[in-house]
């Protein structure tokens, strides 16, 4: 088993926004992940945490990942998912978010 978490502050995403940055969000973020935190009323926190869940997961797999956007957080069953082809293990993510700081844990459970 493998452990990863982050906690960072919204107000770096919120300075840096994202009409005037999209090259950035661009190379963070997939186009489905952009348009899921650009329906919010205040996308930031959102934004936040998808990249808190990226560093955890990052913090937690074995294998060295080129980009952030080859790990994508989806919504299953209302629950927030990492979809990605770098590991076939089971991942297990929480998020979590106010207006002030975002938080990611993941878990990376051995299937092998």
């Amino acid at each position: 088993m493998a452990v990863g978490i982050d906690i960072e502050e919204v107000g770096r995403f919120r300075k840096l926004m994202f009409r005037k940055n999209k090259n950035f969000y661009e190379k963070i973020f997939t186009q489905a992940e952009i348009e899921y935190c650009l329906k919010k009323k205040d996308p930031y926190p959102y934004f936040t945490a998808r990249f808190c869940a990226k560093e955890a997961f990052i913090k937690a797999c074995p294998e060295k990942i080129a980009s952030l956007s080859y790990i994508e957080i989806i919504k299953s069953n209302k629950k927030p998912k990492i979809k990605t082809q770098l590991v076939k293990d089971k991942i297990h993510l929480s998020l979590s978010h106010t207006s002030n700081y975002a938080s990611a844990v993941v878990v990376i459970e051995k299937t092998r």
